[in-house]
């Protein structure tokens, strides 16, 4: 895992062309986190630099099945951690705070909806950030419509 801040380019600029003919790969989908991380809130990207983030395919099945999920497509992203809220001085974490980005799913998404695939995932990253903090669905969607 890469830390925060440490770029790698990207083969195609993804939030400028619609390119159905290569998907993009683990490492584009990391890069555009990456940038995304950048543009959220400042009043959410100060508590989540210590938040690893990590791109692979799907969700394990052990997710699916804890989650109720028909289909590992369901899911495009999960936060895997304590939530800040939750959190003691006193306690010892045993896991490192994580955001699972899930590729094929968040490529299902972006193909059926034709929404830009940078916004898509910068959506996933803010919900998946407010569930670090405890934040409710109304909170972060109040966020995104007043950045």
């Amino acid at each position: 895992m890469r830390p925060l801040g440490v770029a790698i380019k990207p083969r195609y600029d993804w939030t400028m062309t619609k390119r159905f003919d290569t998907a993009p790969s683990l490492a584009d989908i990391d890069e555009l986190a990456r940038r995304a991380l950048r543009t959220i809130p400042a009043e959410l990207r100060v508590f989540a630099r210590d938040v690893i983030i990590q791109v692979v395919d799907f969700p394990d099945d052990d997710i699916v099945r804890e989650m109720g999920l028909a289909s590992p497509f369901e899911l495009s992203g999960l936060y895997s951690g304590v939530p800040i809220g939750d959190k003691s001085v006193s306690a010892t974490p045993h896991d490192v705070d994580m955001i699972f980005l899930y590729r094929r799913p968040l490529l299902d998404e972006w193909c059926e909806t034709g929404e830009d695939l940078f916004w898509l995932i910068r959506h996933v990253m803010i919900h998946e950030i407010g569930h670090h903090f405890g934040l409710s669905d109304a909170d972060m969607a109040r966020i995104e419509a007043e950045d």
